[in-house]
């Protein structure tokens, strides 16, 4: 399955699931990423961590570890 971390600056994607437990998918959801919302990747730092996307309208910077969680298609 084909996570954020795998979409590519300027690419828009559909959150499909959030995998992980408690916490983790907790915070997740608390930062706006829930099934089938829209995310657009805008840019990555220059090590590649990490990823600024938008979603619901707000642009929020997320880590590789966190955006392999999240699948999206």
């Amino acid at each position: 399955m084909k996570t954020l971390r795998d979409v590519e600056v300027g690419d828009s994607a559909t959150v499909v699931r959030l995998k992980g437990e408690g916490a983790l998918k907790r915070r997740l959801m608390d930062m706006g990423f829930t099934k089938g919302c829209s995310v657009y990747v805008r840019k990555v730092a220059p090590l590649g961590d990490p990823v600024e996307v938008t979603i619901r309208g707000y642009e929020l910077s997320v880590r590789k570890d966190d955006a392999e969680n999240i699948e999206v298609e």
